[in-house]
């Protein structure tokens, strides 16, 4: 019995440290920023816009007029819920506000963009 507990032990810390590091699967060419990185401990529910313009909750192919439904069903209206948003750098930024809008209008207010980290280093100060 011991050695079961063991390997249960090992399994538990070896997802609890991988589980984080997984990103959702949808494709997209992130645009570059300096924002710091997030230290979120839950796993974030990400809205994801491909460059072909198609909508993704996680990696569920979603049309516009049932994201919010979606969400609702998914998130059981807690809209303390934290929504994430990434799209592709070359998604029109119409496309990209009317997805906000669409989220702020239901009533989630806790809606974050994603972007890439910058690859230069930022200016030290003195």
């Amino acid at each position: 019995m011991t050695p079961f507990i063991d390997i249960m032990l090992v399994l538990l810390i070896i997802f609890m440290i991988t589980a984080p590091l997984m990103t959702v699967g949808v494709e997209v060419d992130l645009p570059e920023t300096q924002a710091g990185t997030m230290t979120e401990n839950v796993e974030p529910l990400v809205v994801s816009i491909d460059k072909a313009g198609k909508i993704f909750i996680m990696e569920i192919p979603t049309e516009v007029k049932a994201l919010v439904p979606r969400l609702q069903a998914i998130t059981k209206n807690n809209m303390d819920t934290i929504i994430y948003v990434q799209a592709d750098r070359t998604v029109p930024y119409g496309r990209l506000m009317d997805i906000m809008g669409r989220l702020n209008k239901a009533g989630y207010k806790k809606v974050g963009l994603i972007g890439a980290a910058d690859a230069t280093p930022s200016p030290k100060k003195h």
